[in-house]
């Protein structure tokens, strides 16, 4: 994990303890909607940021005209994410939650010629990018295990796994990644109790299990110029950081 990942999870995890500090003092005189953890089952709905990225293993392929390509992700951009939910009451401090939704985002993914020279006058030969749009629709589903109530806050974690299906179309580019995946995922968050409904600032990380590098590329058979960066790699795996608040 990279720098600018690191830097966007850390001031993301200092903007969900402040909110629900801020919140958790300002209310703690009153209490809000004290039985809303008693409901058997109960729906909302969230709205949120994610940031997503590929973990390439690349493997040093050289091509015959000498060269060698290696590709990564250097920064991240924030998407859109929107979910419904449904929350099953398992116990005290146990919940079963499903959340499909839409993810909107995308990776541009930078190729460098680590035998090339950033001085050549055509610059194809030493770098090139690929943006990777990506709309999933995903399917979480979670564990939640809370905390107990302090006045109006209550923190929790939660792990589960989530399917992935990217419904971008496919295109003759440099990578071609499969459409299905399966993520795990751990997160925490803050149920903040608000006088008419519950929100809950969230932040998850998601871990992909599939290669999803589509190595049977008929489409570059008579292209090699594109299909030595296939070549190039062993296998592509997704990770995501999402950023969620819940409405209850």
């Amino acid at each position: 994990m990279d720098l600018t990942k690191l830097r966007h999870i850390a001031l993301t995890v200092l903007m969900l303890l402040g909110c629900a500090s801020v919140h958790a003092q300002d209310n703690d005189m009153i209490l809000n909607r004290p039985y809303a953890d008693t409901k058997k089952v109960h729906l909302g709905f969230s709205v949120g940021m994610n940031f997503q990225n590929i973990a390439i293993t690349n493997n040093g392929f050289v091509t015959d005209d000498g060269e060698e390509w290696y590709a990564d992700v250097p920064s991240h951009s924030p998407g859109f994410s929107v979910n419904v939910l449904a929350d099953l009451r398992l116990h005290e401090h146990f919940n079963l939650r499903v959340s499909p939704g839409l993810y909107f985002g995308n990776k541009v993914v930078r190729f460098l010629n680590h035998r090339g020279n950033p001085d050549w006058v055509e610059q194809s030969h030493y770098k090139q990018s690929q943006n990777i749009k990506s709309t999933y629709i995903v399917v979480p589903i979670d564990l939640k295990m809370s905390a107990k109530r302090y006045h109006n806050l209550r923190p929790y974690f939660t792990a589960g796994a989530m399917y992935t299906c990217d419904l971008a179309k496919d295109r003759s580019d440099q990578y071609r990644l499969k459409r299905n995946d399966v993520m795990l995922t751990v997160g925490m968050g803050f149920d903040i109790y608000m006088p008419f409904f519950k929100l809950c600032p969230e932040i998850k990380f998601c871990f992909g299990l599939k290669n999803l590098l589509e190595r049977n590329r008929p489409d570059l058979e008579d292209n090699p110029d594109l299909y030595r960066f296939t070549q190039s790699v062993n296998k592509i795996k997704n990770d995501m950081v999402v950023v969620t608040f819940y409405f209850e």
